[in-house]
């Protein structure tokens, strides 16, 4: 229950920037706030080529960031970002009146989206009639966002974690901080994230100025590479191989250096970027409804 009020206060924050059709908790209020308005007419494939357009060298020869259902000629309803198209996602998508989902990861449980091994499963073949039956596109957004200038999930975990002022411009992905203690900074971001457990590698009383934040999976030796020349007092990553960055640095701390890791997850590491597209996509789709559902963090903590 603790992390209700800052996470109040960033969906204020994010509301006010965007309007109040970011989130759609309360799609009845969404949907009537555009019902004396005639939406404009975009289709699936318009909406991406506008997106598109901003993007540094797009479109891509190669990229997972492709329609998994529906098509390019289809009137746009209404857009929801979101992290993973879930089944619930789709579901209140469905009851908002939208038809056009921009999610940063996978739909079909792996990185490419290939579906041949699956064409059996109960659980799939659920998902893919319930996305065919109610004409729902749903468009990868992962590579492109993260190509966007500034990444587009970088700049929205800034803005959720209040750190746009701490960036360091010579250092990819490095913050400098007022120094503070690492239980009282791992209790800053659960709040601001709302999340609710991390896994940590380290000192909980170190004192942590120089952050190293990386969202996501970035991979252990990336990771790893980013740690030796960045040089933080803590690294904040969404996910990491328990063999990989975990073990360099617990064997780095035996060795004598100051640096812990804190994982978050991968999911709520991110989430804040695919809730900054709605205020950065609205200005570009006037009047077209454009709604934030958080998918969520599937783990129960025992």
């Amino acid at each position: 229950m603790r992390h209700k009020p800052s996470r109040r206060k960033f969906v204020a924050t994010l509301t006010k920037a965007a309007g109040t059709s970011m989130f759609i908790n309360t799609p009845i209020l969404t949907q009537a706030r555009h019902a004396r308005e005639t939406p404009p007419s975009f289709t699936v494939g318009q909406v991406m080529d506008i997106i598109l357009k901003t993007i540094p060298n797009a479109p891509f020869p190669k990229t997972v960031d492709t329609l998994k259902s529906g098509n390019a000629s289809q009137k746009v309803t209404g857009i929801v970002s979101t992290m993973f198209a879930t089944i619930e996602v789709i579901e209140k998508t469905i009851a908002a009146g939208a038809n056009f989902i921009i999610a940063h990861e996978p739909t079909f449980y792996n990185h490419a989206d290939e579906t041949d091994w699956l064409k059996n499963d109960p659980v799939f073949r659920h998902k893919q009639e319930l996305l065919t039956k109610h004409g729902i596109a749903v468009w990868r957004f992962h590579d492109y966002w993260h190509s966007h200038r500034p990444d587009g999930i970088w700049t929205g975990m800034l803005s959720a974690l209040g750190w746009e002022k701490y960036v360091d411009a010579q250092s990819r992905g490095v913050l400098t901080l007022p120094a503070t203690p690492l239980h009282q900074l791992i209790t800053q971001v659960k709040e601001k994230l709302d999340i609710k457990m991390v896994r940590v590698v380290g000192d909980r009383a170190q004192s942590c100025q120089r952050v190293l934040l990386l969202p996501g999976a970035a991979g252990g030796r990336n990771q790893i590479a980013a740690i030796e020349q960045a040089k933080p007092d803590v690294v904040l990553c969404g996910e990491a191989s328990e063999w990989e960055t975990p073990e360099y640095i617990r064997d780095a701390r035996r060795q004598g250096q100051t640096i812990s890791l804190v994982v978050l997850g991968h999911i709520m590491s991110e989430a804040a970027g695919m809730a900054w597209l709605v205020p950065w996509l609205k200005p570009q789709l006037p009047n077209l409804p454009i709604s934030y559902i958080p998918s969520g963090n599937p783990f129960t903590y025992e």
